[in-house]
């Protein structure tokens, strides 16, 4: 690479990092990690820093300083502290979300969870402010995905200052790309404690997250929902400002026949389907090439048009993917599919019907 790369807003990230290495240990001070994913082939430092709520000319000045010097500054903690807005805060600026998409199934075991990560990831990619509600409270599976093992913090909601017991506010948790992520296995100091709550309260904790976490301005935010039709997926659909639902199926008749039922709700709900994802469609043995249906056959079409709504992607079984979750590295999976399922995605977003305004979290 060329050593003289300037240093600008318009610096491609990777090749910022490879024509200097210690770059890579200044944006890690920052707490961009992005620097070592898939995401920074694709995005600027003005992006970077952008998404992860930071401003620009600090990092710029360290950049420079640690090109100049070979040594790392010292950072202050307010440079490295992302900005973000209290829902409740009515006299300041609050949290504003451009899509609310609840990712569904219906039945458990198909992918949903594996979907919406490589759904966020895919959307980062293409340089979008992404946030993922868990809402399988019981059965969270996305800071697993993204490597997070820390508890969320909890602070004091600045709109109720001077109350004795004021409401606590969620911190989301931030991915190496900044992906924002709440979940409920975030609350507790052991992944593998269970959740022993009863539907009502598992709905109040689906409300709790989305209205009173600190979410940044977020152009998605993508909801993971337990499998069923029950109270977790009635609370997303009925009392939160839905765009629109993805709908995830597999090819086998009976996990068809469930996401049909799911699809039904939906309509019966006044919802619309933005796309219907096929998981785990084929199989391609590495050593040979040969494509395998290892569910047997496609009833995704069926599905999408039940839904009304397009098949915007069969996604295969992927040892490397697969590989990528377990590891909690899903942001390193560089895959051209990965970027088609949120191009289709997005294609399929904007010819739906725009919601007149933009949702501000109250």
């Amino acid at each position: 690479m060329d050593p003289a790369l300037p240093i600008t807003p318009e610096s491609r990230i990777d090749l910022l990092v490879a024509s200097y290495p210690i770059a890579r240990e200044v944006l890690t001070a920052f707490g961009l990690q992005c620097s070592g994913c898939s995401v920074s082939s694709s995005e600027t430092l003005a992006q970077g820093v952008a998404a992860h709520g930071l401003s620009l000319p600090p990092v710029l000045r360290a950049l420079e300083s640690a090109v100049k010097t070979g040594r790392v500054p010292i950072i202050v903690e307010s440079e490295r502290t992302p900005v973000r807005r209290a829902p409740g805060q009515i006299a300041g600026p609050q949290a504003r979300i451009g899509h609310v998409i609840p990712v569904m199934s219906g039945k458990g075991g198909v992918g949903k969870s594996f979907t919406t990560a490589l759904l966020a990831v895919g959307l980062r990619r293409r340089n979008l402010r992404v946030g993922i509600l868990d809402a399988d409270i019981t059965g969270p599976s996305i800071p697993r995905f993204f490597g997070l093992r820390e508890p969320l913090d909890v602070v004091p909601d600045p709109a109720q200052f001077g109350l004795e017991k004021p409401r606590g506010l969620f911190v989301p948790a931030r991915t190496r790309t900044a992906i924002e992520v709440v979940s409920s296995n975030l609350l507790v100091d052991e992944e593998d404690k269970a959740m022993i709550w009863r539907g009502p309260i598992v709905s109040g904790v689906i409300k709790q997250f989305f209205e009173q976490t600190l979410w940044s301005d977020l152009d998605v935010l993508l909801l993971d929902l337990p499998p069923g039709t029950s109270d977790a997926p009635l609370t997303v659909l009925q009392a939160l400002p839905v765009t629109a639902v993805v709908l995830v199926t597999m090819p086998q008749r009976l996990a068809t026949m469930i996401v049909r039922k799911a699809a039904r709700l939906i309509a019966q709900l006044d919802r619309s389907v933005l796309g219907v994802v096929e998981n785990m469609s084929t199989f391609t043995a590495p050593d040979t090439g040969v494509s395998y249906n290892v569910f047997g056959p496609s009833y995704a079409e069926d599905v999408a048009a039940l839904a009304e709504a397009p098949l915007i992607a069969r996604l295969p079984i992927d040892a490397d993917w697969m590989d990528a979750a377990e590891q909690g590295a899903i942001e390193t999976i560089n895959d051209e599919r990965c970027d088609q399922l949120a191009a289709a995605f997005l294609d399929r977003l904007a010819k739906l019907k725009k919601p007149t305004t933009t949702i501000s979290l109250l």
